[in-house]
């Protein structure tokens, strides 16, 4: 019975140890998190989806997401190589209302695919809500084309699988398909998670830590848009602690956009563009896109600067 109870003692303090350890670390992991499920939202078939997309795709809180990773695109930004986890992949979002669901997506287009996918964006009866680049300097030429539209499952499935497929159809090759590219990356994430006070991700050489507005109650034809629908504010890591590039985006209010920049700009970092994703968002929602070049303390010091100007938890 004394071992036993020592036995029990021990256990407790190295759990308490490790609870600790934890809150001493005070890290949020990158917020793609699941949230409480809308009841009065009406579920979407996902499986319909799928059938009809010729896709499999990620599953939240009954949203369905697809994502085609641009790995035919050879993309230089001030000679450093931008592969699809720093900011080059097509994304639609599937979400439920209380009446028909609504997709929300982001398509990558270089300048010979622009015209002719836009046109099959209006042809297939969806919107073009955002134009816009994430890059200064980027060779070749790259476009994101953001694309909304309600529906029933069945239409919007077959409207964004057209627009997926004129693409196909312009290069001759589905954009996924293509050799998987890799770059370098030495960075001391735990260092860069300690200054922002989020950990991420490692994909293909790029650390990505994505972090949600749960602060702010947005929606989207009166259906609530979380961060897996792209709300939120994300930073991508390549290169050295000497040489580090970042890339990413600030989801803002609108009273957020002037010290965010600026804060921004002071400390190094290029933004690239400014512009709108939704057009019937309550309250509006603006997007900052931004890159920069420079030891990865400093660049991480200047993001973590322009959180605070949000109203993003610290």
């Amino acid at each position: 019975m004394k071992k036993l109870w020592i036995y029990l003692v021990a256990i407790s303090v190295i759990s308490f140890g490790c609870e600790q350890s934890a809150k001493k670390e005070g890290l949020k992991e990158s917020t793609e998190k699941p949230s409480k499920i809308n009841k009065e939202l009406k579920a979407i078939d996902i499986e319909t989806l799928k059938s009809v997309l010729g896709m499999e795709g990620k599953e939240q809180d009954g949203q369905f997401k697809i994502t085609v990773p641009q790995n035919d695109l050879n993309v230089m930004v001030d000679g450093i190589k931008i592969i699809p986890p720093m900011g080059l992949g097509s994304w639609v979002a599937f979400a439920p209302t209380s009446d028909q669901p609504m997709i929300m997506g982001d398509i990558v287009v270089t300048e010979k695919d622009l015209k002719p996918v836009q046109q099959e964006v209006i042809n297939q009866g969806l919107t073009i809500t955002g134009i816009h680049n994430h890059f200064a300097r980027m060779e070749p030429d790259i476009w994101y084309m953001h694309i909304g539209g309600m529906g029933d499952e069945k239409k919007l499935a077959g409207s964004v699988k057209a627009v997926f497929d004129k693409i196909t159809e312009i290069r001759s090759a589905d954009p996924s398909s293509a050799a998987v590219s890799t770059v370098q990356n030495t960075l001391d994430t735990r260092m860069i998670d300690s200054i922002l006070g989020y950990s991420g991700t490692m994909n293909n050489g790029v650390y990505k830590t994505t972090i949600g507005r749960p602060d702010v109650n947005l929606k989207e034809h009166g259906a609530p848009v979380s961060t897996f629908m792209g709300f939120n504010i994300w930073a991508s890591w390549q290169g050295t602690n000497e040489k580090a590039a970042v890339a990413g985006d600030f989801a803002m209010l609108e009273n957020e956009v002037e010290p965010v920049t600026d804060v921004l700009i002071e400390n190094g970092i290029e933004v690239v563009a400014l512009h709108n994703h939704m057009v019937h968002e309550n309250p509006r929602i603006f997007f900052l896109h931004y890159w920069g070049v420079g030891p990865a303390e400093k660049l991480a010091r200047g993001l973590r600067e322009a959180l605070d100007k949000t109203g993003v938890e610290n």
